[in-house]
């Protein structure tokens, strides 16, 4: 998807790995910061930006809170797709040096990342809200025994020194964020790489799911991604978030879709849009 004016909405402050992501994908579009992910939504759907970049899995922490339900009804389409490999960074105040520093400030997650490091320079761990605010308050207190865990975007935005870079635990630490459009924007059914992603719930009868699923299988669709969550606070009210391979106008997916739908009570396709490169790296690696 080409896109080369207007604004992406993100959640987090200048500087979070979702502002990277906005500036990997759509590196001529204005970034929007925005307090939350509804507050992401919402500004796509109220027309102050084109586009929002939300995060949806973590290779190391899985699914993202809160997203899985926030999209069925945020009135958005997905129309792409974008990872993010999250090199993590230690920024210090400028003339410090690792030997100075005595505390790491960050998101809790990003200081799980970083165990053996900090443990091995005896650095404490000091949460803070996000990654790049955890930027912004080492730079504002001028403390060369503080120092921060984030992105070297967040160092360059507020005046940070890398200290040490990429001290991440796991090497393959990867983000997956999907593009937002208010606009329903699907991939041609041509395209040689596709990914579909669609929620539905089951119907209340024995073994709903397992039959459900059998039409994937017998298809030979390939289904990359199934996950569960609660609806309206009921434990008997189940959704299901899945991607597959393929476009729905695809003779063995259009045939997996109509079993799906005979053993559900809803399915709502969110999306229809190119695979990424990483993605097809990935598989053929």
């Amino acid at each position: 998807m080409n896109t080369t004016q207007g604004r992406i909405a993100f959640q987090g402050a200048l500087g979070a790995y979702s502002h990277q992501a906005c500036a990997e994908a759509f590196p001529e579009m204005e970034p929007l910061p925005c307090n939350t992910f509804e507050g992401a939504i919402a500004a796509v759907r109220e027309g102050r930006a084109e586009l929002a970049m939300l995060p949806v899995e973590n290779s190391t922490y899985g699914r993202v809170a809160d997203i899985h339900s926030l999209l069925p009804g945020s009135g958005l389409y997905i129309v792409g797709e974008h990872f993010v490999r999250v090199h993590i960074c230690l920024l210090g105040v400028p003339g410090a040096t690792i030997a100075d520093v005595r505390e790491a400030v960050s998101h809790t997650v990003l200081l799980g990342q970083c165990r053996s490091f900090l443990e091995g320079h005896d650095i404490a761990r000091v949460t803070d809200s996000d990654t790049a605010g955890a930027a912004k308050h080492v730079a504002q207190d001028a403390n060369p025994a503080r120092a921060a865990l984030a992105s070297e975007l967040a160092g360059s935005i507020y005046g940070l020194e890398v200290l040490a870079r990429n001290i991440e635990d796991n090497s393959h630490n990867t983000t997956r964020f999907l593009v937002m459009s208010p606009r329903k924007i699907e991939a041609a059914p041509q395209e040689p790489d596709v990914i579909t992603t669609f929620v539905f719930q089951v119907r209340n009868i024995p073994a709903a799911l397992y039959k459900a699923m059998g039409g994937f299988a017998t298809n030979g669709v390939n289904m990359t991604k199934l996950e569960s969550y609660m609806v309206g606070g009921a434990f008997t009210a189940t959704q299901f978030y899945a991607d597959i391979t393929g476009h729905p106008e695809e003779a063995h997916v259009r045939r997996a879709l109509e079993e799906l739908r005979y053993f559900t009570t809803n399915v709502a396709i969110l999306g229809v849009y190119p695979a990424s490169a990483l993605r097809k790296e990935q598989a053929a690696g």
